[in-house]
């Protein structure tokens, strides 16, 4: 993900709540390459994920023009959510920002936690 000027504070450094952000995108993206469809999920199932829980660690503030890899790591998997790792690198690998997340699967009618999807906790665990 490149770094924009809408990512950035007044000294050009990534303001730390956008570091979220650039979780969240990567947390979709690795949904959809393990054939999670969010759209249909939430239209279909009526289901959908909420983070739960976010522990966040900041270490340097990436600048506006630079790329980060963004990564996800799921690092635990329950009944109805999954513990992540995800961490967000400047391309010389220097760490931005670590986090622990937690995504709760819920029933969107009534935000009640509902299993995860077979197919995706199969697709984890292959």
């Amino acid at each position: 993900m490149r770094v924009y000027y809408e990512d950035t504070d007044l000294g050009g450094v990534v303001y730390y709540a956008n570091y979220l952000r650039f979780f969240e995108r990567a947390r979709s993206e690795w949904l959809r390459s393990l054939g999670v469809n969010q759209q249909r999920m939430a239209a279909v199932e009526g289901l959908g994920f909420v983070v739960a829980r976010a522990e966040v660690d900041f270490r340097i503030g990436a600048r506006l023009e630079e790329l980060l890899t963004v990564s996800v790591k799921p690092v635990e998997v329950k009944r109805s959510y999954l513990w992540l790792e995800q961490e967000a690198r400047l391309e010389d690998g220097r760490l931005c920002a670590g986090a622990r997340i937690q995504a709760a699967c819920v029933r969107h009618k009534d935000m009640k936690a509902q299993p995860l999807p077979e197919a995706l906790t199969a697709r984890i665990a292959a």
